[in-house]
């Protein structure tokens, strides 16, 4: 199944001047994904025409701007999607700098970032501040960006967990508003910028075909499954503080039911948006311990960093209940967890099975069947895919699986594709949070999910490179997961 391939529909929309201040700049996140991601937006014209790019981090131990460009050459070497050359390189590398600072000792950034302004020659430069450090250091950061008049004319992105329950979130957003206004802060889920998960609303809402069963009368369960292979990876301190429900369900999975479970918006913009999402929150039934299962994998507690006796889940399953017209009684079930047989991100919509008593169905074959179901896999550069029964070749009516699908690297050019971080970057400098959480939509989502967290099911042993606990079967009974089984 493929369509024409076919070219952007207009050059990409520039920002105006800006100077990117990146607290955490050495961190793992700036290397793997923020300073990639800046520099494919680069060679593809969609930063600013002209900017600055200031890397900070702690005072102990960090590079000075010599030691910060090779720090950034290497990381758009080894995780980055273009060639380096000199033509590509050298005008990145040129606006590029480096300034140590911490909450206490901030002098050194802001006479960076003036000098960044200067050489702009704008004394009212647009400002972008990304904070890519650990949640404990939040406070204390925001609060000298306010101090130190960073947060002038600036926009913050703010990385997850935002907070750790309802009264952390709370007086995580206290602490933003005394220094920013909401149109000021980014709280970014980079799920919400895959073009995978953007084009779920595509496919629903511009056609004809799907929006009018896209609800409980034609839906039997929607399923949204994000299995990673790669265990903690080193990060036990992370870890063991937040684990895979406060990592993964509160601050990805449930935006991604936002998407699925919304209301038709009036248009693709911030209010809109976040309107329909919050009506989805707002119907969300609090989430009920004995219908989730977390697990643990065998090994955790001999990594490094982890306590002997850690009761920290690496797994999380549950199912979650919409009380609203469109989607009473459906059950949306969500699964997510470290060191499982595959990773992949994908969203499978049931949909009732008819009546079939006409057809000789081979007992047989069942197992293997997998018909009525729409899915989404949302890893780039995605997918969607339909399976459903048809005749097969020969004399006699016997049905035959059989799918239809298509593949975005197939069917369009994608050499302009953005990934997560690279879109959500791009439309922070524009100023445009249609793909961004807000404060409400997020301290909802921590009070929904209260009675598991004060009452959490201890959690059970699974095996490495399995699917998880085997009790995940009966809590989708009489259903199946989607996979394995794709």
């Amino acid at each position: 199944m493929t369509a024409a391939a076919i070219d952007p529909a207009a050059p990409p929309v520039v920002p105006e001047d800006h100077v990117l201040v990146l607290f955490g700049a050495t961190g793992d996140l700036a290397k793997r994904k923020l300073l990639p991601g800046l520099f494919h937006l680069a060679v593809a014209g969609m930063m600013p025409e002209r900017y600055r790019i200031v890397g900070s981090g702690s005072p102990g131990g960090a590079p000075d701007a010599e030691g910060f460009i090779a720090h950034v050459r290497n990381a758009v070497r080894e995780f980055g999607r273009h060639e380096l050359s000199d033509e590509n390189w050298k005008p990145f590398a040129e606006r590029l700098s480096f300034a140590a600072a911490s909450a206490e000792q901030p002098d050194a950034l802001v006479q960076a970032v003036a000098r960044a302004e200067q050489d702009l020659g704008s004394p009212d430069v647009r400002r972008l501040v990304y904070l890519a450090v650990p949640p404990n250091a939040f406070g204390p950061m925001v609060s000298m960006i306010g101090a130190t008049g960073l947060g002038e004319r600036a926009r913050l992105i703010v990385e997850k967990p935002f907070g750790h329950d309802l009264a952390s979130a709370r007086a995580l957003n206290q602490t933003l508003h005394a220094v920013l206004e909401e149109t000021q802060i980014f709280r970014i889920d980079h799920f919400l910028g895959k073009e995978a998960v953007q084009n779920i609303l595509a496919f629903r809402f511009a056609n004809g075909l799907f929006e009018p069963v896209w609800n409980r009368r034609h839906v039997d369960y929607v399923q949204i499954d994000v299995p990673e292979q790669l265990t903690i990876e080193g990060r036990a301190r992370f870890f063991e503080q937040t684990g895979t429900f406060r990592d993964m369900v509160v601050t990805h999975l449930l935006h991604v039911l936002g998407f699925i479970a919304m209301e038709p918006p009036r248009r693709l913009d911030a209010d809109s948006l976040r309107a329909q999402t919050r009506k989805v929150f707002d119907a969300i039934t609090p989430l009920d311990p004995a219908r989730a299962i977390l697990g643990q994998y065998d090994g955790y507690r001999t990594e490094p960093g982890v306590a002997s006796d850690s009761t920290i889940e690496t797994f999380a399953a549950l199912e979650v209940l919409v009380d609203n017209e469109r989607w009473a009684g459906v059950p949306f079930q969500l699964r997510t967890g470290k060191g499982l047989a595959k990773t992949r991100h994908t969203v499978t919509l049931g949909f009732k099975k008819p009546a079939r008593g006409m057809f000789a169905l081979p007992a047989d074959s069942r197992p293997a069947m997998r018909p009525d179901e729409l899915s989404f896999e949302l890893s780039d550069p995605g997918m969607i895919w339909v399976d459903f029964l048809a005749k097969q070749p020969g004399a006699t009516m016997k049905l035959g699986p059989a799918s239809l699908r298509l593949s975005y690297s197939d069917s369009f050019n994608i050499a302009n594709e953005l990934q997560g971080y690279e879109r959500l970057l791009h439309d922070t400098m524009l100023g445009d949070q249609t793909l961004f959480t807000s404060a409400d939509g997020i301290e909802r989502l921590w009070e929904i999910s209260a009675p598991l967290l004060e009452r959490p099911p201890r959690p059970l042993p699974y095996k490495r490179g399995t699917w998880g606990p085997a009790a995940i079967d009966e809590l989708v009974a009489p259903h199946r997961w989607h996979l394995p089984y794709d």
